[in-house]
Formats: structure tokens, C-alpha cells, sequence
């Protein structure tokens, strides 16, 4: 079992397909009225025990005192697997997915997940190795998109690229001494963008598993940005290509030639 806690990861969750929580623990008070009211009626509609407790023993049971009052008691993160993201190819919009290597901040996997929601992408993949998993802190950090966005957990990324590339999903890695600036690529067709680590970027072998490298410009001192900001960045280019931040352009193709320097 795991836990889910603070207003918007709960309300997600309820709001969800699939199981929903067994318990809710709602700050004592909050049940008769307000959001936590509404929460606790929702719960009850999806069938959840509603339970009243003290701050404290929510404290306890959250692990934090950052819940907002209310904690629910679900069963544990169902992970994608690979292969339902890989039959996004063969739908009618061009699929587009994250894959991070090495994560280990809850904080960053989080909004990455919530700005993978946001725009459009179809999921995001993990290594199930020296990175941070799906946990109450991730939940939190994406604002409940953990329940509404794929996220597949995979042993060998290198390998896990390669599946993507037979697939027919491109990858790009962000790389800041790339020659190209990520505004320069065809994002429109089937691409996988494929960040590293907070601390020491992506691996050599990953790196050289993608099938391009961009970099994303920027002015000033900064030699590089947060994994999330990246992300977000990344996300909203792709989509701003696709035709909105929120869709695809449906009828989009490329050809292998046409990932390349738009610039002269």
C-alpha cells in the first residue's frame, strides 16, 4: 500500500479510473465542510473509508506535515509497462515521451511528470536503478498527474532506446554542448527527449544510444538548467511544433532527412 497526500494529489486520485483508495484520513473538523468536505464525499461515493483523525496521526501517516489535511491510504503505484507506451507509434497522432536517466530528487520526477501531462506527452520512462521512484513526495510534487500520466519503469535504458528507435520513436538528448539548439529539429514526428541527472547529466552509453543531441539556448552565466525546468522547456517545444501546448498535429510525418538543422 502508499500513500497520497495534499488536496490536489487526492482529489486526482479520486477523480482517477481504476482502484481507488481504501482510506481517507481527513483532518479532524475538515470532514463537514470546505475542500476537505468535498474530498470526504467524493471518497465515500468511491467507495473509501472516510476517517477523522488529528493533525498528528496525519503527520505520522504522511510522513510530513505537508499534506493540507487530508491523506488517503491507496494500493501501490501500477508502473506502465514498456510496451504500452511503444503502441502509441502505431496510433494516429505522433507520440511523444520523456525518458530521464538517473533522477534521484522526488521534487524533479514530479514536475516532470506534471509538465508531461501538461503537453501533451504520452508517458514517461524511468530506470528502475539509482533513480527515484513514484512515491508519496513525487505524487505531491506533480499535483496528482502521477494518476493520469503512464509512467514505465525500465531496467536498461540503453536497451529501452533502442525498443523506442525499432518502434519507429526518435530520441534526442539534451545535452548542453550539443551543436544544435533544440528549435533547429522537426520535433512533429515520433520523439522520445531524453534528459540526465541533476548532478551528472546522462550517461555515455545512454547518450550515445539517442539518435540526436540538442541543446537548449540560454543567455547569461547559467551553464545549465534543473531537469524539470529542462523538461518543461523541451515539452513546450514539442508541442508548440505539434500545433498547440496541449495538441498534435494529427497528420504529421518526417523522413529520417527531415530531423535536421533548420538553419541556414
Amino acid at each position: 500500500m502508499r500513500v497520497v497526500y495534499g488536496v490536489n494529489p487526492v482529489r486526482e486520485l479520486l477523480a482517477a479510473e481504476g482502484e481507488g483508495p481504501a482510506e481517507v484520513w481527513v483532518a479532524e473538523g475538515g470532514v463537514r465542510g470546505g475542500t476537505l468536505g468535498e474530498l470526504a464525499r467524493a471518497a465515500r461515493s468511491r467507495g473509501a473509508k472516510v476517517r477523522a483523525a488529528p493533525r498528528a496521526r496525519l503527520d505520522r501517516l504522511a510522513g510530513t506535515d505537508r499534506h493540507q489535511g487530508v491523506v488517503a491510504v491507496v494500493a501501490d503505484y501500477r508502473y506502465a509497462p514498456l510496451g504500452e507506451l511503444l503502441a502509441c507509434a502505431a496510433g494516429p497522432a505522433a507520440p511523444l515521451l520523456v525518458v530521464l536517466d538517473g533522477v534521484e530528487d522526488p521534487h524533479n520526477l514530479g514536475a516532470v511528470i506534471r509538465s508531461a501531462l501538461a503537453l501533451g506527452a504520452q508517458g514517461v520512462v524511468i530506470p528502475r536503478d539509482r533513480a527515484v521512484g513514484v512515491t508519496p513526495a513525487v505524487a505531491k510534487a506533480s499535483a496528482g498527474a502521477v494518476e493520469r500520466c503512464r509512467v514505465a519503469r525500465v531496467v536498461n535504458l540503453a536497451q529501452t532506446l533502442g525498443a523506442l528507435k525499432e518502434a519507429g520513436i526518435w530520441s534526442v538528448a539534451l545535452v548542453q554542448d550539443a551543436r544544435r539548439p533544440l528549435g533547429s529539429l522537426d520535433l512533429r514526428g515520433p520523439t522520445a527527449l531524453v534528459l540526465g541527472s541533476e548532478g551528472e547529466g546522462l550517461r555515455p552509453l545512454v547518450r550515445r544510444s539517442c539518435d540526436l543531441e540538442a541543446r537548449i539556448p540560454m543567455s547569461g552565466d547559467l551553464e545549465s538548467l534543473s531537469v524539470s525546468a529542462a523538461a518543461a522547456i523541451s515539452l513546450y517545444e514539442a508541442a508548440r511544433q505539434r500545433g498547440s501546448p496541449a495538441g498534435f498535429d494529427q497528420g504529421s510525418t518526417r523522413s529520417r532527412d527531415s530531423v535536421v538543422d533548420k538553419t541556414p
